[in-house]
């Protein structure tokens, strides 16, 4: 028995799960390993199928009907149904069921729809062709077929179809050039490396005799981190152990470029790649009007069930008198005498439920969907956020979110490619105290009339010229950029010569790196490229330096700062870094801190972005204990971040100084405009960003949020060293409560001249002290007494932010008691938390990648867009989605409450006032496309207005359109309308006698009087009524609000001829309900008199509605006398 075998299972299964679960062994090729390696044990991995669908074609209708009855109002809707089919109830079972069946047909079939264009793509993509190699040979397969293990042939232009460990390389060194644009967003070129020991076997014979195993962590969605390593099994009997990290980890759904094939092996496939995994839905944001709704239609619900209550108890009330429980016409029989008295009860109960429930009116959900829709076009029709150099407009990732662009208390801004262009620009730089400015270059546009070289205090002396020119070849070698020989790179040209010439062009996810190799060869030494893993360097002297690259000690955002080692051609070792003030100065031991330290201030204080340069020697014994210890944490899968940062920190001491740059990003265009009509309109706006607080500081006042008479107020590092946290805390509270007194600044005007302006900085160390919970009793309230300062500042900056930090404001803000609508705008990877976790997450189309754009509600080219889409189109969204809200209700409230009072003159006996067909149809189509039109087009004030008066946004805050008191207005005009319907053509039909056979004649009009008739006049003056209300609110008049409103009113008046003359047909009455109604009061100059009063009344505000009553009575009294 093989001894081996039975271990590794027992270990595998057995002895824990961590090797299991954190880690996976994939067999290159499929080959077995070498004996006397770990025994080979095939593992099931998913196909690589993508599955972005939601459902199939068996589990559609269970699914979808699941998910719609999990909605209130559905769910209710379908008890009502149920109710009606189970018991006999005063209406038929249709006029619940056809609305119901609607709303959830519609609202299947959209989904349904969108679903399958979710398998039509799945579909295009899972049988997309792809090439693998198999004995030697390339063979065609479709993309789903693809397993763990199997070599990829992709070619130039290609996509990758899975996530793959890049093997070898079409070029010489062993890179390849990627684009990731279909993940991130972004479309330079980024370089991936081969695997050193593999990069040599570029035929496809060579590549699958290749004998290795691939260990790696399990799928993370994480796109920027990979650990894992290869073991390569040749002759020796040790493999060869590779490390493995994200350079050489190619993504599902990047793209090659420049590069003419490669060889991969596949790791990931399916729904397990890092694409897949990042298809996770975000959670569902729910706006303040949405739980208005709710809120409100609860209160109906309550009211519903006082109304079936009431008359419920009226009912027995009114039957304890023999005579009327049991009239002479209407014997019981023996059964419904011996009936249970508790089961008549619930029965009557529900019979009134059902003969009320359209009070909750279930068509406003779709309503307010199809607004909700519909209305998003109007952001990306909008030509105003269309930027022509992007070649895009602003794009709405969700609908759901619309009316809440009005309803917006604080904004939560990024400053570096949100706030300014994020288009770097060398300034000048400072060497041992000796200040350098070149010409004005920025993203390889030299700008015109800087021609010849500017130096300012260039006379370093004997020895600083070494120290300058070590200053320069740093620069040019600690940085990731790389080098492409044409004149356009992904459309835009770039890196002209003023004769026309083509010429290098760097390429780099970071813009700062191309600025500063771009400054240094305006001062004389010009980066070349990266060849056979030799860096080479022009210097001012025409000659070429080559630098061996040994070690790339890369940026992160903890650390601050970045590394390279080199190895001169004399055979020298160097290390160059460069990074943040904070994270170089406290490693330095040798060089002019002072003076350097002094630029870096004053360029900060400028606004612009500082790095600092440090450099030191390695001996060869020193370099090589390095290399070991970067290769074992390299080698790692467990904590090989935590390891690398462990060896970072050791190697990047005891440096010497050389100097710093200064680069400028410039304010983007209108971004102060923008920020002050915000301000205007009432909102509290900050800024959260990891640059230092002085350059942060200084884009605030560039861009208007601080202003030269606001008094600053620092809560930073450097101050909680000199007193306590809690002391800062409270000398802050009582210097801005001093002059505020209880008046919080949120209650105030933010331009206010009679309220100090007062702006707060804070750093991330001294918020993670605000924010860290401690075991002190109210001593240790940190958090409430910041938020209390904040309520009292005008703006807010906060500095050195990490990404998490970034959601924790917007968080702490958001669960805040006063509980404020935030908007959090940012444009790079590290803004996508606070976008995801305020309530409107907007992302900027920049060029740190589009995943702020990606995983935010809506998108947006340029910052300043953002004022016209809350000023502008939040604040109609809000205003429209209001009224309709709002109208929805009232006209559900005139509708059935005469229903409701019809009880008390038919001895409570469930009678419908209203035919079946009318109950089915008011909502769905009487009275549901004026307002639908009126919520999408409306414009109650001009739109030029709204962007020049910014104030007029604080009319629309806290929700105030929705509050109680405008609810109950509306509630309290449904039910005075409701009277007037009611009561209006009960006294029109007073005093009526019987007629020969049998039927009721009015005496004073001469009308055939009826329940139908009755219930049908009521019902036309309802329409007309809540329809022409509708047009007297409209103050944006087109042609489509005249086809809509009249041609409503005269589809009515035409279906209720044609149901007239089908019911007549159908059940030889004769007379014809509406046609009866009409024909016979055509003659009566009383019943178009009331009918037309009635409609007026219900109009009028009440204040007017008095004074017609008042100045009316008399002339119908004496009428009436007459």
């Amino acid at each position: 028995m093989d001894c081996s075998l039975l271990r590794s299972l027992i270990n595998r299964y057995c002895a824990g799960e961590e090797n299991w679960v954190d880690s996976r062994t994939i067999y290159i090729g499929h080959r077995e390993p070498p004996s006397g390696a770990d025994v080979y044990i095939p593992q099931r991995y998913p196909d690589n199928r993508i599955v972005s669908s939601k459902y199939t074609f068996w589990n559609f209708v269970p699914k979808n009907m699941f998910e719609q009855f999990r909605r209130i109002a559905n769910f209710y809707f379908l008890i009502i149904f149920l109710v009606q089919l189970i018991i006999d109830t005063p209406t038929s079972p249709v006029t619940s069921g056809l609305p119901l069946f609607f709303v959830i047909t519609v609202t299947a079939v959209k989904q349904g729809y969108e679903d399958w264009l979710r398998h039509k793509a799945d579909n295009a993509l899972n049988q997309c062709p792809v090439h693998i190699i198999q004995h030697g040979k390339v063979v065609r397969k479709q993309s789903r077929k693809l397993q763990v293990g199997d070599i990829v042939l992709v070619k130039e232009d290609e996509t990758f179809p899975c996530d793959l460990i890049f093997l070898s390389s079409s070029r010489e060194d062993g890179t390849c050039f990627v684009t990731t644009a279909s993940l991130d967003g972004e479309s330079s070129h980024k370089t991936y490396y081969a695997v050193q020991d593999t990069k040599a076997f570029h035929t496809e014979q060579e590549v699958d005799m290749i004998n290795a195993t691939i260990e790696c962590e399990q799928p993370q969605s994480d796109l920027y981190k990979f650990v894992g390593r290869i073991n390569i099994h040749q002759d020796r009997d040790e493999p060869i152990a590779r490390p493995l990290g994200s350079e050489n980890l190619l993504l599902r759904g990047a793209t090659l470029k420049n590069t003419e094939h490669i060889f991969a092996v596949v790791i990931y496939t399916g729904m397990e790649t890092k694409m897949a995994l990042n298809y996770q839905s975000k959670s569902q944001k729910r706006s303040a009007v949405e739980k208005s709704m709710n809120t409100y239609l609860i209160v109906y619900l309550c009211i519903l069930i006082s109304k079936a209550v009431i008359n419920t108890v009226m009912k027995y009330v009114w039957q304890s008198d023999p005579n009327r429980d049991e009239p002479f016409y209407n014997h019981k029989t023996d059964s419904e005498r011996q009936r249970n008295m508790i089961l008549k009860v619930i029965t009557d109960f529900l019979a009134f439920m059902v003969l009320f429930n359209y009070i909750i009116p279930v068509s406003m959900y779709v309503t307010v969907e199809m607004q909700k829709f519909l209305g998003s076009y109007f952001i990306t029709w909008d030509d105003d956020m269309f930027d022509s150099e992007l070649g895009e407009g602003a794009l709405v990732n969700t609908s759901d979110l619309n009316e809440e662009l009005g309803q917006i208390e604080y904004v939560f801004t990024d400053k570096t490619g949100t706030l300014t262009e994020n288009n770097m620009e060398f300034i000048e730089c400072c060497v041992d105290g000796h200040i350098y400015v070149p010409d004005a270059i920025c993203n390889g546009q030299i700008l015109t009339g800087t021609v010849g070289m500017d130096m300012i205090d260039c006379s370093p002396g004997a020895g600083g010229k070494e120290q300058e020119e070590l200053f320069f070849r740093a620069l040019c070698l600690c940085h990731t950029v790389q080098v492409k020989e044409e004149e356009s790179v992904d459309g835009i040209k770039k890196g002209l010569h003023p004769c026309g010439k083509s010429s290098s062009v760097y390429i780099s996810s970071s813009p700062d790196e191309v600025a500063l190799v771009e400054g240094m060869k305006r001062l004389g030494f010009t980066y070349l490229r990266l060849k056979d893993n030799h860096m080479e360097i022009l210097n001012r002297d025409d000659d070429i330096e080559r630098f061996e690259l040994m070690e790339v000690l890369s940026f992160d955002s903890v650390r601050r700062r970045m590394s390279v080692i080199v190895k001169s051609s004399t055979g020298e070792y160097y290390l160059f870094c460069k990074g943040a003030d904070s994270s170089i100065f406290p490693r330095v031991i040798i060089g002019k801190v002072d003076q350097v330290r002094a630029r870096v201030e004053h360029n900060a204080v400028e606004g612009l972005r500082t790095l600092c340069v440090a450099y030191k020697t390695l001996a060869q014994d020193e370099y090589e204990s390095v290399c070991k210890q970067i290769n074992t944490a390299k080698l790692a899968l467990q904590d090989r971040d935590k390891k690398l940062a462990e060896a970072f920190d050791v190697i990047e001491r005891d440096l010497i100084l050389l100097g710093a740059t200064a680069v400028e990003d410039r304010l983007q265009d209108k971004a102060a405009d923008t920020i002050e009509s915000l301000q205007k309109a009432g909102m509290k706006v900050w800024v959260l960003t990891g640059d230092k607080m002085e350059t942060a500081a200084a884009t605030c006042y560039a861009c208007r949020l601080f202003h030269r008479n606001t008094q600053i107020l620092e809560l930073t590092t450097k101050r909680t060293e000199e007193q306590s946290l809690h002391d800062v805390l409270f000398d802050l509270s009582k210097t801005v409560l001093r002059h505020c007194g209880s008046l919080t600044r949120d209650t105030l005007s933010g331009l206010s001249h009679d309220v100090p302006d007062y702006g707060l900085i804070i750093d991330g160390a001294t918020l993670s002290s605000v924010m860290k919970p401690t075991e002190e009793g109210s001593s240790g309230n940190y958090k409430e007494i910041f938020l209390e300062i904040c309520r009292n500042c005008s703006a807010v900056l906060c500095c050195r932010m990490a990404p998490l930090q970034k959601a924790q404001i917007v968080k702490m803000i958001k669960t805040s008691k006063e509980h404020p609508i935030t908007l959090a705008i940012g444009d790079g990877a590290n803004d996508v938390s606070m976008i995801l976790e305020a309530h409107v997450g907007i992302g900027i189309m920049g060029k740190e990648g589009r995943q702020a754009a990606r995983n935010s509600d809506y998108a947006i080219p340029k910052f300043k867009h953002l004022k016209k889409m809350l000023l502008v189109h939040g604040h109609y969204y809000y205003i429209r989605i209001s009224e309709l809200v709002q109208y929805f209700f009232y006209k559900n409230v005139c509708f059935i409450f005469p229903q409701f009072l019809y009880q008390f003159f038919c001895g409570f006996s469930q009678q419908p006032l209203y035919d079946a067909a009318y109950l089915t149809l008011y909502n769905i189509s009487f009275t549901s496309l004026p307002i639908l039109l009126y919520s999408l087009i409306e414009q109650h004030v001009n739109m030029d207005i709204l962007k020049r008066d910014p104030s007029l946004y604080r009319d629309i805050a806290k929700n105030s359109l929705l509050r109680w008191r405008i609810f109950i207005y509306w509630t309290f005009l449904g039910l005075f309308d409701a009277v007037v319907f009611f009561f209006g053509a009960y006294f029109l039909f007073d005093n009526t006698t019987f007629t020969s056979n049998g039927q009721l004649m009015t005496a004073n009009t001469n009308m055939m009087f009826g329940n139908w008739t009755f219930g049908t006049l009521v019902f036309t003056v309802l329409v007309f009524t809540v329809t022409l209300k509708l047009a007297l609110d409209t103050q944006y008049w087109t042609w489509i609000n005249h086809f809509v409103i009249w041609g409503s009113l005269l589809f009515y008046v035409v279906f209720s001829l044609l149901w007239g003359g089908i019911i007549w047909y159908v059940t030889f009455l004769t007379w014809v309900i509406l046609l009866a109604a009409l024909m016979t009061a055509s003659g009566s100059f009383i019943m178009w008199f009331c009918s037309s009063y009635q409609a007026i009344l219900s109009l009028c505000s009440f204040s007017q509605k008095e004074e017609i009553v008042r100045q009316t009575t008399a002339f119908i009294k004496c009428y009436i006398l007459k």
